[in-house]
């Protein structure tokens, strides 16, 4: 099972760079939240998958009395969703804003600092 995980996330992550490396703001934003998506998978990957007890301890022990769940990629995992949500509800607002201004997603199309009729900015001063 963790090495058919790990060939989905290699993909993921292939995908997702794939998209970032685009000329328009939309790809290049479900890019970066691919990319989320990729790197919490590959965490709940590395903290190892299988049928193991949840990390709850009884109350008459001092320690758990057999393997338990490592809860630390759990916890690394849900403070991750909460994060990259966060992370794209604003690049999806400031990029519809952009798009507003502008009236394009291409970036090439996009620069109004560096004009193309001026030329190249002073390479050295």
């Amino acid at each position: 099972m963790e090495t058919a995980l790990t060939v989905v996330v290699g993909c993921i992550f292939a995908v997702a760079f794939y998209l970032l490396l685009s000329k328009h703001i939309i790809r290049m934003l479900l890019g970066v939240v691919l990319l989320g998506n990729a790197v919490n998978l590959l965490i709940f990957t590395v903290g190892r998958l299988g049928p193991i007890a949840p990390p709850i301890i009884p109350t008459e022990l001092a320690m758990p009395d057999g393997p338990i769940a490592n809860p630390l990629p759990q916890a690394l995992i849900l403070t991750a969703i909460v994060i990259s949500f966060s992370f794209f509800a604003f690049l999806l607002v400031l990029t519809y804003r952009a798009y507003q201004d502008l009236g394009t997603d291409d970036t090439d199309q996009m620069r109004i600092a560096e004009p193309e009729d001026q030329g190249l900015p002073p390479l050295g001063y």
